[in-house]
């Protein structure tokens, strides 16, 4: 997998399809996940997998923070499309936690950044440590942060998994014609505290 020429690989797949992108991926034969944030187009994802391969687990980490609507969408999702969810939570509950610290500011970086461990990576580790990904199925676009701006459809994670995003180049139209097209449901009240502001990374796909 290291003697991946990645610099060629995305030129092919540049213009592929995301079901396309995702039977290259599922061609390599390695240990394959995608995660999932059950977020208001988490569904588009979803949806494309299952067209392909339903067998390949689904990875949440629910933080245990998600609202209402969200935990209802992702029933209904789970069940539509008899997706191969596997959910991961904190060790620590939520009530807890909101006694210990609640939910911390940006102004208190090393609470925060505890935090973060805590409901996100700290779950997602011990994802990993049971499934053992090569390959990582993910749903980031191009134009969502500063830092995914630097990837292409095809990249190493820090992790050493093959990261692949066949939704990459994706603008918002395309997602929300996806949607309708296909009667995706979507969460309209979605929450996620280690964010704190939008066009920032949660950690998941920066390692930290």
């Amino acid at each position: 997998m290291q003697n991946l020429d990645l610099a060629e690989i995305n030129a092919q797949l540049r213009d592929k399809s995301a079901e396309e992108i995702i039977k290259w991926a599922l061609s390599l034969e390695r240990q394959t996940i995608q995660t999932t944030s059950f977020s208001p187009n988490a569904a588009v994802m979803l949806h494309l997998l299952v067209k392909v391969d339903r067998r390949v687990p689904v990875l949440w980490i629910d933080s245990g923070y998600n609202t209402r609507d969200t935990y209802l969408v992702a029933e209904q999702l789970t069940e539509d499309l008899q997706l191969n969810l596997q959910s991961y939570a904190p060790l620590m509950t939520t009530a807890r936690r909101d006694a210990m610290m609640g939910i911390p500011t940006l102004d208190d970086e090393a609470l925060h950044k505890e935090f973060t461990r805590q409901v996100k990576l700290e779950p997602f580790q011990r994802a990993l440590e049971q499934h053992k990904p090569e390959v990582w199925l993910t749903g980031i676009r191009n134009n969502e942060t500063a830092f995914r701006e630097t990837l292409d459809v095809v990249s190493w994670d820090s992790r050493g998994i093959l990261k692949v995003a066949p939704i990459f180049y994706w603008d918002d139209k395309q997602v929300d014609s996806y949607m309708a097209e296909n009667k995706l449901p979507s969460c309209k009240r979605y929450f996620d505290p280690t964010k704190v502001e939008d066009k920032r990374e949660c950690g998941l796909h920066t390692g930290g």
